[in-house]
């Protein structure tokens, strides 16, 4: 087959889409397609390109086998509104504008959010007259109507109509959750059309057996109980629970909170951190996607949070299967899919989100027993060997592509026999 995958984002960035994208792609390329990728110049999440690219026209490279084109897009940092905004519309035109130069392919993906991003798929497959798949990996608009970042408007009824046409339209859509799918459905997408493929893990690179480190003696940790809160810092996550929690456990000196990754909330989080004196939380920045094994090295319970709002009992957080890999037991303060999925592997302790009582607690409850928490690391890394192993995964969404071609390439053999 001949691929062409739209993503906003792609390695070097780091992000959960990235990640995904890039590790589905890479199988695909392995197995003898053509992939090509149309994404950005890397500049997630602060809107500044990374050293050694440049936000020209278009520009390609290899990965892995993989052929990437690089396009122009208006850059802007992950926060604000009319910026960002912006940069996901510079995407769709630019998307459409390009598609005919880019090479000829039998198949059109494009991943969503960023919505524009997702919506371009349409676009570029009928100029390429190919089918579409698309990827649905949060519900948006609804996503930012649920956080706060915009109120419902004409503006958000508009994006809701293009959400249900890009339903209608699409050859078949692949939500990453189970729950998704009755969103999908009740907005014009046929339930015959739908196929959940989760997210998952690269078990070669998330491995305990390999993650040796000296992270934690680098910052100070290495005779700490560290708790930590790998990813986006962003509205939906609600962290000043792990600042509150951190209050309440101040005068526990082995246990420290560290906090890894950027996004919108994260300076307001530092100061914080600051104005409360809390000596027993670290904040990093965003990190090199090789260092993330190290730091995962150094932690010794993962924390996986949102807020207690009705549309994330929808969502499974990506980090929760980097944090079964690497055996790490998880506090988990989010609801629904994610919860049923935590207690049904054994790998973790479930809270009521936005609770740091309880936060605190569930964090001396697993400090002070090292035997439950070494069962529910074993538990967690079992289950992604079962459930959630990357390459699988890729290798089912394969499948799926060939037949979606297949099924495009019958229908101008069935006209012709119809005439």
């Amino acid at each position: 087959m001949r691929i062409l995958f739209l993503s906003h984002y792609f390695p070097p960035e780091v992000n959960a889409p990235a990640s995904r994208t890039y590790e589905h792609c890479r199988v695909w390329a392995a197995h003898g397609h053509e992939v090509n990728v149309l994404t950005c110049a890397p500049n997630h999440p602060v809107g500044k390109i990374y050293e050694g690219y440049r936000n020209r026209l278009l520009q390609r490279d290899a990965m892995a086998g993989i052929r990437v084109f690089r396009m122009w897009t208006f850059l802007a940092p992950n926060k604000g509104f009319l910026r960002r905004i912006l940069n996901y519309s510079s995407y769709l035109v630019m998307a459409t504008l390009l598609a005919p130069f880019l090479p000829r392919v039998d198949v059109v993906v494009s991943t969503s959010p960023q919505f524009f991003c997702g919506l371009s798929g349409y676009l570029v497959s009928r100029l390429k007259r190919v089918p579409w798949v698309l990827e649905i990996r949060d519900i948006w608009p609804e996503s930012i109507v649920a956080v706060g970042a915009m109120k419902k408007s004409a503006w958000i009824r508009f994006l809701e109509w293009l959400e249900s046409f890009a339903y209608r339209k699409a050859d078949h859509i692949v939500p990453v959750t189970d729950s998704f799918c009755r969103h999908i459905e009740a907005r014009g997408g046929a339930p015959g059309k739908i196929m959940v493929i989760k997210n998952g893990v690269d078990l070669a690179f998330f491995s305990p057996a390999a993650s040796a480190s000296d992270v934690a003696e680098e910052l100070g940790l290495s005779r700490k109980f560290v708790v930590s809160y790998v990813g986006t810092h962003g509205i939906s996550h609600g962290l000043e629970t792990v600042l509150e929690a951190a209050r309440l456990l101040r005068n526990e000196p082995d246990i420290a909170f560290l906090l890894v990754g950027d996004g919108a909330r994260r300076e307001a989080l530092l100061r914080q951190r600051d104005e409360m004196q809390l000596t027993n939380v670290i904040m990093l920045g965003q990190q090199p996607k090789v260092r993330m094994p190290g730091i995962w090295a150094a932690t010794a319970v993962s924390l996986v949070l949102l807020r207690d709002e009705l549309l994330f009992r929808s969502v499974i957080p990506s980090k929760i299967f980097e944090s079964m890999a690497m055996q790490k037991p998880i506090i988990l303060g989010v609801r629904g899919e994610s919860q049923a999925l935590l207690e049904a592997s054994g790998a973790g302790l479930c809270i009521a989100p936005e609770s740091a009582t309880e936060l605190a607690q569930a964090v001396r409850t697993l400090w002070t027993d090292t035997q439950r928490r070494a069962a529910m690391g074993q538990a967690g890394r079992a289950w992604v060997e079962c459930n959630a192993d990357r390459n699988r995964l890729a290798e089912r969404y394969e499948g799926l592509l060939a037949s979606v071609v297949a099924q495009h390439q019958r229908l101008p053999a069935a006209e012709n026999g119809a005439r």
